[in-house]
Order: C-alpha cells, then sequence, then structure tokens
C-alpha cells in the first residue's frame, strides 16, 4: 500500500474552503491502495495528524474544523514516512510553491504542479506577465503595489512609479472602462475581489484588496460567459470541455462559491460552438505549458458577450476538490470519476 499523507486546512484566507476539500478526497480515495494519513495545519500554521472518521462521518461542511488532532511533533521526520503527499492547500502556504518546496527538498513526491508554476501561477501579476510573453489574450489591467502607506503603479515593463489616489483614478479613467474588478494579486476563492462600477467606490475598493496582500490588480469586466476547462497529466496532457459558472450574485464572488445555492455549474458540449470550445481547449493547454504547469490545473476564461472573443482569466493549480468542485466534475463529464481521478493524480506525482 502507498503511504499517503492529504494535507489540508493552512494559513490562507482559503483555510476553510481547503478542508472541506481535503475531506472530500480522504473520503474517496481507495483505503485498499493507501494507507491514508490525515494531516490538518491550523489558522497558526501548526501541523496536526487528524484521526477525525471522514469515512463514516462525511465530508466536513465550510467552517467545520477537525476536532479529533493531535500535534506532529517532528514534521519533517513524519513527512519522510510517506510515499507521497496530496496537498489539498488552497491560497497562500499551499498553493504558492511554499509547501512544493518543502516537499522536493525531502524528497516526497506530492501531486500537483511544483515550485515554480505554483508560485507565478498564484501571483496574479506574474501570471500576466508570462501569459503576454505567451501572446496569450488576457483583459486589461493596472498593477499596484503598496509600500509604507503609499501607491506604486507598476508598468507592463516592470517600471514602478509613486502614485496618488487621484492618479490612480485618472489611470483607471485612460486604460480602462467600468465595471472593473479590484482584487489582491495573492489569493483565491475570489477572497477579496470587489466589482467595482464607478470611481467613487475605487480607492474604498483598493483599500480592501490592500488588507489581503501588498500587490493589487486592476482589471477590466468582461461582460459574457464564465468559462473553466481542467487540464491533467505531466508531458501528455488531457484537457476537459468546458463548463460554465452561472453565479448567483453580479460576480462569483466566494459567497457565490460557497454560500449561495443558487449558484450553478453546467457542463455540457453544447455550450459552445465547435471552434470556440477547440480555441478554449488548445489556449487551456497554453496556459498550462507557459507556466510549467504538471498535474493538474483549472484554467478559467472569459469570452466575450458581443465578439464572443476569448480571454484568459486566471490559471489555479490546486482547484477546489470537493464533489461538487469544477475540476473534478469537468474531468467526470470525459470520463475520469472522482476515484479514477485521484489514482491518476497520485501517479502523475510518483511519475514526476
Amino acid at each position: 500500500m502507498i503511504k499517503l499523507g492529504v494535507v489540508f486546512g493552512g494559513q490562507s484566507t482559503e483555510h476553510s474552503v481547503s478542508i472541506v476539500s481535503g475531506s472530500s478526497v480522504i473520503k474517496n480515495l481507495d483505503d485498499k491502495k493507501y494507507e491514508i494519513h490525515q494531516i490538518y495545519i491550523d489558522k497558526a500554521g501548526k501541523w496536526y495528524e487528524n484521526f477525525d472518521d471522514i469515512k463514516s462521518n462525511g465530508i466536513y461542511k465550510i467552517g467545520e474544523e477537525p476536532i479529533d488532532i493531535k500535534p506532529i511533533e517532528n514534521i519533517v521526520e513524519y513527512l519522510k514516512e510517506l510515499d507521497c503527499v496530496f496537498p489539498v492547500l488552497h491560497g497562500l502556504y499551499g498553493e504558492d510553491g511554499t509547501i512544493q518546496g518543502m516537499l522536493e527538498l525531502l524528497k516526497i513526491p506530492y501531486v500537483g504542479c511544483k515550485v515554480l508554476s505554483s508560485s507565478v501561477s498564484m501571483d496574479k501579476a506574474y501570471t500576466k506577465a508570462i501569459l503576454n510573453q505567451a501572446e496569450i489574450p488576457q483583459t486589461k489591467y493596472i498593477y499596484l503595489k503598496k509600500e509604507k502607506n503609499k501607491y506604486i503603479y507598476v508598468d507592463d515593463k516592470f517600471n514602478e512609479k509613486e502614485v496618488l489616489a487621484d492618479d490612480i483614478v485618472e489611470l483607471v479613467y485612460n486604460k480602462l472602462r467600468y465595471p472593473i474588478f479590484v482584487k489582491p494579486s495573492n489569493s483565491g476563492s475570489s477572497v477579496g475581489v470587489i466589482k467595482v462600477e464607478s470611481a467613487t467606490d475605487l480607492i474604498r475598493s483598493i483599500e480592501s484588496a490592500f488588507f489581503y496582500d501588498k500587490k493589487v490588480l486592476i482589471e477590466q469586466g468582461i461582460i459574457g460567459r464564465e468559462i473553466e476547462l481542467a487540464v491533467l497529466g505531466n508531458t501528455k496532457i488531457t484537457v476537459s470541455d468546458p463548463g460554465e459558472i452561472l453565479a448567483a450574485g453580479t460576480f462569483y464572488s466566494f459567497d457565490s462559491k460557497y454560500r449561495n445555492s443558487e449558484s450553478k455549474t453546467v457542463i455540457s458540449d453544447k455550450l459552445l460552438d465547435a471552434n470556440t470550445k477547440d480555441k478554449l481547449k488548445e489556449l487551456a493547454v497554453k496556459v498550462f505549458k507557459a507556466v510549467d504547469g504538471s498535474g493538474l490545473a483549472r484554467v478559467d476564461f472569459f469570452v466575450e458577450k458581443e465578439t464572443n472573443k476569448i480571454y484568459v482569466n486566471e490559471i489555479n493549480t490546486m482547484p477546489g476538490f470537493t464533489e461538487i468542485s469544477m475540476y473534478p466534475k469537468l474531468m467526470e463529464n470525459i470520463g475520469i470519476k472522482y476515484t479514477e481521478l485521484l489514482d491518476n493524480l497520485i501517479e502523475l506525482a510518483l511519475e514526476k
């Protein structure tokens, strides 16, 4: 049997989502193939063995925390006893290359993208720089940093200039059009993302985003459809058919994703015309390769309503992994069921 460590929780703003995803993975693993070690990281970064009976009691809900836990005294020695690690961690300190780097140093195989692809995909400003170089279509954007309570504008050649609030309003006026989206550069699950309809709310929204990260993006809003594709593989890549997000709110916010049952995902061969679908698949693979991806990712797109033009939104190297999350659902739609998908990902980790 493969000694498999499933790590979930973590210190990011997506801690609760990770607990749901991690418990879903554990529940669906074949315990005839794997000796499963449940590893929980709390919000303070402390590591625990988790003895909650997820197989019998079921998947955690958003906001629930493991109860039957025991501190791991020596994390390095504990991990070295494992054959493979499945880091079901979303956001900072999990999806950004940090835990991947630790596992690389310890020479422990792990599921998902490696250090470089994890880090550049987590930081949206650097994802955009790489995709620009690859001439992959993206929405227009403005990149800001905050240093010692001063705003810094970073242009597309990474030149920096200190700016005032009024300068930012003018930049947006000259480069973008409302509505726009303000988002932390390093965040996921739409945490900290705000839709802005006018200049009146711009600076307040930017300050809210800076609460989550010292880097912020202001992106052009696209009137159209939100489309997602799942990617699986190391060198030989499998890409799913598209799925569409039908958000209950004005956009696919954290609440829309996890708290509003009116939000829906639609997966069908008939969502889009054949030409658009082929372009999306081609672009999903190109994005995955551009960031040196391996294992898995979900690539998110906008398809503009009036022009049918495609824009890449972002790439997620450890997407939500509940039984109803888009990534496993997309894979199930092309014949790879959840348990088989987990087996494939672990095989890819050991192969890598």
